[in-house]
């Protein structure tokens, strides 16, 4: 699984267009999916994403995906399930203080983002998680709100506080006293 999440963010522009065309498709649909009630629709389009998405991105079905402004780097992936950045404690060579073995989501999210065509994107501040749409499909709720954005369901408090901050991903963290590292993050090619 980690190796195909690696693979998901190498590849991330392709990702990215692939994404852009199954939200137009989605967008489209919006009066049958409205006639036929999202709910229902909700039921039917919840199973393929959890799918696609898990395999490919080993994505945690938050309910509100990121993905396209984070490098197809799941940001829940992180230990620490950060939705805006490192947490300060990356070790070097971009791996994660919780999970040495593993590099840090956000390192791999700016490579990413990078080789995306809307790659700035990351640099926006995302409100905290909405645990309430745990499961839900984010791809009918992205595109319900593109084709009808006067009716977009925003929580207005989440929205100003990720807008409270807009230098967030300027400041630089503030240091942490970085631990030993282990040989396997450090020397990862050699004798392990």
């Amino acid at each position: 699984m980690y190796r195909v999440r690696l693979f998901a963010t190498r590849h991330s522009r392709a990702f990215e267009w692939i994404y852009q065309r199954l939200e137009t498709v989605f967008v489209a649909l919006d009066p049958l999916f409205r006639r036929l009630g999202y709910n229902r629709v909700e039921r039917v389009v919840a199973v393929p994403e959890r799918w696609v998405k898990s395999f490919l991105f080993d994505c945690k079905m938050c309910g509100q995906c990121v993905l396209s402004s984070t490098g197809m780097a799941c940001p829940m992936n992180c230990p620490k399930q950060l939705r805006n950045g490192p947490c300060g404690g990356v070790r070097p060579g971009g791996y994660c203080e919780v999970k040495p073995q593993m590099r840090c989501v956000w390192t791999e999210a700016w490579e990413g983002a990078s080789r995306m065509k809307h790659g700035e994107r990351i640099a926006e501040v995302l409100p905290p998680v909405d645990r309430r749409l745990e499961g839900s499909s984010a791809w009918l709720r992205a595109s319900r709100e593109k084709a009808r954005p006067e009716e977009a369901a925003t929580d207005k408090a989440r929205a100003a506080l990720a807008q409270a901050f807009p230098r967030a991903r300027v400041l630089e963290p503030s240091a942490a006293p970085l631990a030993e590292e282990p040989p396997r993050a450090v020397n990862r090619g050699e004798g392990s």
